[in-house]
């Protein structure tokens, strides 16, 4: 009769699924915040730490013998450097602005909380799943009330293609991410033309615009808690524009 090797019973099917509920419930978070990062990639971080984790622990019980001895801990040990490879890729630097530190660490924890449920530690896996909670939601609230700088009026300059809509998605995109627009100043400018927007801050397409299409720029006065470098990377993936430009002042986190 077929017999199952350890590792394989009712309690690590358990702790597997511990892993999958708790990490999605970080990757809903990480989701309705529009991260990089969400529901399906914490999920199956989660998941694949706690496998890791079982695998570490049962994984190499039939080669085990009077000779042969094995730290049970090094494939475990393993996944905390691996994880740092989906991290980094998470991790986006342009000239003076670093995007994605907090979602690459947000994958970090996910990852020690799978393997925290794969090693049988459902408590603390539980309680570091509510101190996420309580880091990124409750301290987001500290910082609204006690660092008002963050929600001081910033400028956004946008050029894109003229009859394509781009403005109504921009407005719609800014207010989504708790934006208040208080100004919209638009300049017509010819065709093809893409005005200089400096070499500090702008994000420009390579392409010189669409054929035939007059551009339009556009400045938006910008006032809330929200990060305008994530607005503006959300921005410039619109197919009609070719170039936005944040303002001196705007949130760098």
């Amino acid at each position: 009769m077929f017999a199952l090797s350890p590792g394989q019973g009712l309690p690590q099917i358990g702790e597997l699924a511990l892993a999958i509920v708790l990490s999605a419930a970080i990757g809903i978070e990480r989701e309705l915040r529009f991260k990089q990062a969400g529901l399906r990639t914490h999920a199956l971080v989660g998941l694949g730490a706690a496998l890791f984790m079982l695998i570490s622990k049962y994984g190499f019980f039939d080669v085990l013998s009077e000779h042969v001895r094995l730290d049970p801990s090094r494939v475990a040990a393993q996944v905390v450097t691996g994880i740092g490879f989906i991290g980094g890729g998470l991790i986006f630097v342009r000239r003076d602005a670093v995007r994605g530190l907090t979602t690459a660490a947000v994958v970090w924890v996910t990852a020690a909380i799978g393997m925290a449920c794969g090693a049988g530690l459902p408590v603390l896996a539980i309680a570091v799943t509510a101190g996420h909670f309580l880091v990124v939601l409750g301290l987001h609230v500290i910082t609204r009330r006690f660092l008002p700088a963050r929600t001081s009026a910033s400028h956004l300059r946008l050029v894109y293609v003229d009859g394509t809509g781009t403005l109504r998605d921009a407005l719609v995109a800014a207010t989504r991410r708790g934006f208040v627009v208080t100004e919209v100043a638009a300049e017509r400018a010819v065709h093809g033309e893409i005005p200089d927007l400096g070499r500090a801050d702008g994000r420009e397409r390579a392409e010189p615009g669409l054929p035939g299409g007059r551009t339009v720029s556009v400045t938006l006065g910008l006032r809330g808690p929200g990060s305008v470098t994530d607005l503006t990377a959300e921005l410039s993936e619109l197919p009609a524009v070719l170039a936005v430009n944040a303002g001196d002042g705007v949130d760098r986190d």
